[in-house]
């Protein structure tokens, strides 16, 4: 099985997702159409697509890393650390703080997703 086809079936797949997915979950869905596939090649190509800036790796607070495209609309999440909750809220502001953050300290920031961990309104609550 050639690297090319994997890479263009991982592409689909997270292409078709509205959210973030686990080497294990991409590899699940790849299986369906490429059935031979192994799991170590799915990983191997998600980490050279990683590489290449083709998809973005995060740390959500899960049991696993999660993938997706680098060519989806940027966005961000803020994660409870307590119930997990997760919520989304678009680019704007962020990146206005990443430039700069760049032009301050001349770095050139490659990333297109932040992270931030805290405790939930509700969770506060419950305190």
């Amino acid at each position: 099985m050639r690297s090319s086809s994997i890479a263009n079936t991982i592409f689909k797949v997270l292409e078709g997702q509205e959210d973030h997915l686990t080497a294990k979950e991409i590899y699940e869905k790849v299986k369906v159409t490429l059935s031979a596939v192994d799991p170590s090649t799915v990983y191997r190509s998600l980490e050279r697509m990683v590489h290449q800036g083709q998809v973005s790796v995060s740390d959500m607070g899960g049991p696993a890393v999660v993938y997706e495209l680098v060519t989806k609309n940027p966005h961000h999440h803020l994660v409870c650390e307590q119930c997990g909750k997760k919520l989304t809220f678009k680019n704007g502001e962020i990146a206005d703080f990443l430039n700069e953050v760049q032009k301050e300290s001349g770095f050139q920031i490659t990333t297109n997703h932040l992270v931030l961990f805290g405790i939930c309104p509700a969770c506060q609550k419950k305190k």
